[in-house]
């Protein structure tokens, strides 16, 4: 990791806006960006396509090893590339969600890609998006944020999120995935979901975007990272 890059992590539970929150600050920053669930997502996505069973930590472990993606850009915005092929959508289905909750519960798989994710910190700067990003990945950051929100209203996001995209979804069912999923991430063995030590709690149940962005630039400004 270069020491002289500031790093802002961004941990919190799906749903309660990291990944929207994420971007607008990297834009707003001209940082860097790190989705590191998209690296879980894309291991799921890989070993499926493989017929590989997600139950087989050692074998999806040696997929996170030898991950062949790209992050590109292109007349219709970014791009995620796996093995020669677009799967910027494939990726945020409720079903790659799932299983990417199912492998990044192994720690073969996590310290595989955890030298990957090092990697984005460098200048002017990083934004990291995921739920380990100040617990683990990158514990010397200088700013350490923790974002949750009511599980219900989690829901009702990913929902409108969905019907937004022109997908069917009743909330009951994203609901139920919502808590199954929070449930594996905050009891696995490695690496679960919790505040860093040092984090700033922002709970965004009834906060609005901007709300938010101007929560964490105020703290960032205090603290002279920005």
């Amino acid at each position: 990791m270069n020491k002289h890059a500031p790093v802002i992590t961004l941990d919190g539970p799906g749903g309660v806006g990291k990944g929207t929150i994420s971007t607008l600050l990297a834009e707003k920053l001209g940082w860097h960006f790190l989705d590191s669930g998209a690296l879980y997502r894309l291991t799921a996505l890989a070993a499926s396509n493989h017929g590989i069973s997600l139950k087989d930590e050692q074998a999806v472990a040696l997929v996170a090893e030898h991950l062949d993606v790209q992050f590109a850009n292109d007349a219709s915005g970014s791009q995620i590339i796996l093995e020669n092929e677009k799967v910027t959508e494939a990726i945020r289905t409720e079903e790659v969600g799932t299983n990417a909750s199912i492998v990044a519960a192994y720690s073969r798989v996590r310290d595989a890609l955890l030298k990957r994710q090092r990697a984005f910190a460098v200048e002017p700067g990083l934004i990291a998006d995921g739920r380990d990003m100040g617990t683990v990945v990158f514990t010397d950051a200088p700013l350490k944020i923790f974002m949750n929100a009511s599980a219900e209203e989690r829901a009702t996001r990913r929902v409108r999120q969905l019907q937004e995209k022109g997908a069917t979804a009743d909330y009951d069912t994203v609901l139920a995935d919502i808590v199954a999923r929070d449930e594996r991430d905050q009891n696995r063995a490695t690496a679960p979901l919790k505040p860093a030590d040092d984090a700033v709690l922002l709970d965004t149940t009834c906060l609005s975007i901007d709300e938010v962005m101007n929560a964490i630039l105020d703290e960032a400004a205090s603290r002279q990272i920005i």
